[in-house]
């Protein structure tokens, strides 16, 4: 992906990752300020109006691709779509439980539970990397059945309107978010084209945007919506239905919106950060953590909406400063990369040497 993405085409693609690895660390950021201080911020009215699409574009970011490896045999695509994430969710699961535990967060008996529940209910905000393993072998389980596009779609929608609430967080999760995955393998040929044809085109693609800007806003700021310090109640925007709808209109608005971005060279470090979205998501966790906490208990700023950009822009380059150590150091590679023996044996990864995660190829 790192020499595809000079490329217009996979640069947008990037550039979405980007926008959407900001929303995520955004969210938890705000949110977690929130929680300690019962206030909210300008992050919280950012994060409200992107609630409807801020999952579904990384889900459907990352079924883009999935076209290019769904037809090869299950055991060189599960090494690539399934084993792949599984191991890095496996790896910082650990880590996050070991972290808490080592801070007294966590008893002992406690942290070998969560240790024990993690291979069936994903943990905290990893649950992201297991989810993409799980939807991942489920569409190629459909492809091989040969299920056509509109009936899967048409279950995953039905799935994503219906109350499922079964008190597991991976069935509801998977029910809430494949049909997003899903989309964007069926539909990548057409935001594809769109994207092409927004960069050709902008007037034409602005004035769209600014078109679903106004509509998704009235559907999000109607009647029923509340901001609190850790949770926001959409408001017409969260009925059945209508939030599909405005999650896949978000989605693609997004990355019509990143095909203009793209455009303008002094948008690269976006480009540059979404390359690395992963590496972001695995880690982000542990230093907001620590930023949130010291932020808070020095006192020196009071400003909820201050606190929480410093608690936020921690996140986002903490993870990037480790990842830069260990590819100079070469100490502690197995946190982003994924060595030899974590492959599927007979698969290509398992005879040469892996990449980091983010930086491996788009198929």
């Amino acid at each position: 992906m790192a020499s595809a993405s000079s490329s217009g085409r996979l640069g947008w693609v990037d550039l979405a990752k980007g926008i959407s690895i900001l929303l995520v660390v955004m969210m938890h950021s705000a949110y977690g300020v929130g929680a300690d201080t019962g206030d909210i911020g300008v992050l919280h009215w950012v994060i409200a109006w992107a609630t409807p699409f801020r999952m579904p574009e990384f889900f459907l970011i990352s079924g883009l691709f999935l076209a290019a490896v769904i037809a090869r045999p299950w055991g060189r695509y599960a090494d690539r779509r399934v084993v792949h994430y599984l191991y890095f969710y496996a790896v910082w699961a650990v880590i996050h439980i070991g972290f808490k535990f080592g801070l007294g967060a966590y008893s002992a008996p406690d942290a070998l539970r969560y240790i024990a529940l993690a291979p069936v209910e994903p943990y905290g905000v990893l649950w992201f990397i297991y989810m993409l393993a799980i939807v991942s072998a489920v569409a190629k389980l459909c492809h091989d059945l040969r299920l056509p596009h509109w009936f899967v779609l048409a279950a995953g929608a039905a799935l994503q309107i219906a109350p499922v609430h079964t008190g597991s967080y991976a069935v509801d999760q998977f029910a809430e978010f494949f049909v997003f995955f899903y989309a964007g393998y069926a539909g990548a040929p057409l935001v594809f084209q769109l994207a092409d044809w927004a960069a050709k085109h902008v007037i034409l693609a602005l004035l769209s945007l600014a078109a679903w800007a106004t509509i998704h806003s009235m559907l999000v700021f109607s009647p029923g919506f509340a901001i609190e310090p850790t949770e926001t109640y959409l408001g017409y925007a969260g009925l059945p239905g209508v939030n599909l709808m405005l999650g896949v209109a978000g989605a693609v608005a997004l990355c019509t919106t990143s095909a203009l971005l793209a455009r303008i060279p002094a948008m690269d470090w976006l480009r540059w950060l979404g390359a690395r979205s992963i590496v972001v998501y695995l880690a982000f966790a542990l230093p907001m953590g620590v930023a949130r906490e010291i932020l808070l208990r020095l006192g020196i700023i009071e400003d909820v909406s201050a606190i929480s950009l410093l608690v936020m822009a921690t996140a986002v380059i903490s993870p990037l400063i480790l990842q830069a150590i260990i590819e100079r150091t070469g100490i502690g590679r197995f946190l982003f990369e994924r060595p030899a023996w974590a492959h599927i044996p007979g698969t290509p990864g398992s005879r040469q040497s892996a990449e980091l995660v983010s930086r491996t190829p788009a198929e």
